[in-house]
C-alpha cells in the first residue's frame, strides 16, 4: 500500500527526471571535494531542485582541507608500477617517498598488526573484512594502525577483481596523514603478495612508495531546498554530491543525490504534515565536512529525523542502517511491508556516512542504501563506478519506496524520539570508538 496518490505513483514509475539528473552529474566528470567539478555537481542539483518546483533553493559554501592528485608509483624488487590502473594515491596522503621492507598484513585487523614487526616497513593490507569479524574495518583504521606500528608507507589492495586500484580518504580530520599511501588492484596485490612478501620466514623485498600531491585549503558547498508546510519541526533527506576524482561517481553517490532531488519533486505533489528539507552535502568522501557544517550551524532539536541516502542505485533491494533508532527503523519496516518489498536492516551504530554527524548528537538518523551481491564497496571508489552499472528502473523503485518512507516519518502523530549524547556514546562499538579517535573524529569528552 502506497501513501502517495495514484497519480504520483504513476509519475514516479514513469519519470525520467532522476536518470537525467544522474546523467548530468556523471557528465561533470571529477567531482572531488573542493574542486571545480564538485561546484558543477552542486549546480546540477540546484537545477534539478528548481525543475521539481521546490522553494528556498540555497547554496552554502564552507572551507575544507582540499587534496589534489599528482603522480604516484610503487617500486618493489625489480618492478615499478606507475600507471593509474596499477597504483593511485589515497586522498589525505602526504607527498613524499618512503622505502622499506615489503610486508603484507592480510585483512589488516588489529591482531594482524600486532603479530609482526612493522617498524620501518612498507605495509600492504586488503580492502576486505572477514564476514565473521563483527564490524567492517575502514581503510583509514588500517592505515592508522600501520603508521602507529611504525610503517613508513601503506599499500591498500582491492579485494574486488577487475584490475581496479581503490581510492579513498586516509587523512580524515588529521590531514595530511603521517605516511605516503597508495591503492593497488586485487590482481596487482595478488602478484605482489606472491612474488615479494616472504612472510615470517625471511626478509621481504625492498619497496618504495612515491606520492606527489597537494594538501591545501579550499571551499566546498551544500545545496538545500524545502517542500511541505512551514512547520518548526522538519525531516531531513540527504545525500552527498562529491565523488572521488578517478571515476564518474555514479553509484557513490550520484544516484543518491539524484534520488534526493526526485523525492523532493514527488513530495511537492503530496500534502505533508511536516516540512521536509532536502540537502546534498559536499565533502563526504574526505571526512563528512558538509554534514558536520550543516549540523553545527542549525538547531538539531528542530530536526525530527534524518534519512541519508548513500550507495543506493545498484539494485532496487533496499537496505537501512538504523543506528539503533528503533522507531525510525520500524517505520521503514512498516512502509516496506505495506508495499510488499523486501528490506534488509542493520541496527548497529556506524560512523561511516553523513548521517553520523547527526547520530553523534542523538538525532534519529539512518542510512538508506541498495543491497547487492559481494563484499564491501564493489565498484565504488574505483574507475568502474560508472553509469552503465545502474538502471533507471531501480532508481524509480527506490524513489517510490523512499518517498513513502518520508511521508510516513513526516506524519504529525508519529513520534521518533531523540537520544542523548551519552546514550549514543554508550551504544558505539568499542572498535569504532578507536577508529573515531584515530581519525580525529571522536566527538565526546572523556
Amino acid at each position: 500500500m502506497s501513501r502517495l496518490p495514484k497519480s504520483v505513483v504513476g509519475d514516479a514509475v514513469t519519470s525520467t527526471e532522476s536518470w537525467e539528473t544522474l546523467e548530468a552529474l556523471v557528465s561533470v566528470g571529477n567531482r572531488m571535494a573542493g574542486q571545480a567539478g564538485e561546484a558543477d555537481g552542486a549546480q546540477v542539483i540546484v537545477d534539478a531542485f528548481k525543475r521539481g518546483g521546490a522553494r528556498e533553493v540555497e547554496i552554502d559554501e564552507f572551507e575544507i582541507p582540499g587534496w589534489w592528485r599528482g603522480s604516484s608509483s610503487l617500486a618493489v624488487g625489480d618492478e615499478t608500477l606507475t600507471a593509474d590502473h596499477e597504483a593511485i594515491a589515497l586522498p589525505g596522503t602526504p607527498s613524499g617517498e618512503a622505502t622499506g621492507e615489503f610486508v603484507d598484513v592480510g585483512y589488516g585487523l588489529a591482531e594482524d598488526f600486532e603479530e609482526r614487526d612493522l617498524d620501518g616497513k612498507v605495509v600492504m593490507a586488503s580492502s576486505e573484512t572477514p564476514d565473521d569479524h563483527g564490524r567492517w574495518i575502514h581503510r583509514m583504521e588500517k592505515y592508522a594502525s600501520a603508521a602507529d606500528a611504525g610503517a613508513v608507507g601503506f599499500v591498500f589492495r582491492n579485494h574486488v577483481e577487475g584490475c581496479l586500484p581503490p581510492t579513498g580518504e586516509v587523512g580524515y580530520h588529521n590531514r595530511p596523514g603521517p605516511i605516503p599511501a597508495i591503492g593497488v588492484s586485487a590482481e596487482i596485490g595478488a602478484r605482489l603478495l606472491r612474488e615479494h612478501d616472504r612472510g615470517d620466514e625471511e626478509r621481504g623485498d625492498e619497496a618504495t612508495v612515491t606520492v606527489d600531491c597537494r594538501n591545501e585549503l579550499t571551499n566546498s558547498r551544500n545545496v538545500e531546498t524545502v517542500v511541505g508546510p512551514d512547520t518548526e519541526e522538519e525531516v531531513l533527506v540527504t545525500a552527498h554530491v562529491d565523488a572521488h576524482d578517478i571515476s564518474e561517481g555514479a553509484n557513490d553517490n550520484g544516484a543518491g543525490s539524484a534520488l534526493v532531488a526526485e523525492i523532493g519533486r514527488l513530495l511537492r505533489q503530496v500534502e505533508l504534515d511536516t516540512r521536509v528539507r532536502l540537502v546534498t552535502f559536499g565533502s563526504e568522501e574526505i571526512g563528512l565536512y558538509g554534514a558536520y557544517h550543516w549540523a553545527e550551524a542549525h538547531d538539531l532539536e528542530s530536526v525530527k529525523c534524518v534519512i541519508n541516502i548513500d550507495g543506493a542505485g545498484n539494485s532496487r533491494n533496499i537496505g537501512v542502517g538504523t543506528n539503533g533508532f528503533t522507531e525510525l527503523g520500524g517505520t521503514f519496516e512498516e512502509v516496506t511491508d505495506g508495499m510488499r518489498v523486501p528490506l534488509s536492516t542493520h541496527e548497529g551504530i556506524s560512523p561511516h556516512g553523513d548521517q553520523w554527524a547527526f547520530v553523534q548528537e542523538g538525532v534519529p538518523s539512518v542510512m538508506a542504501y541498495s543491497r547487492s551481491e559481494g563484499s564491501g564497496r564493489g565498484w565504488g571508489h574505483t574507475h568502474a563506478d560508472t553509469l552503465d552499472k545502474l538502471d533507471i528502473r531501480d532508481l524509480r523503485a527506490l524513489a517510490l519506496v523512499l518517498s513513502n518512507v518520508v511521508v510516513a516519518v513526516a506524519e504529525s502523530e508519529r513520534e521518533i524520539p531523540h537520544k542523548s549524547r551519552e546514550e549514543i556514546r554508550e551504544e558505539i562499538d568499542e572498535g569504532y570508538v578507536e577508529e573515531l579517535k584515530t581519525g580525529g573524529r571522536w566527538p565526546y569528552d572523556e
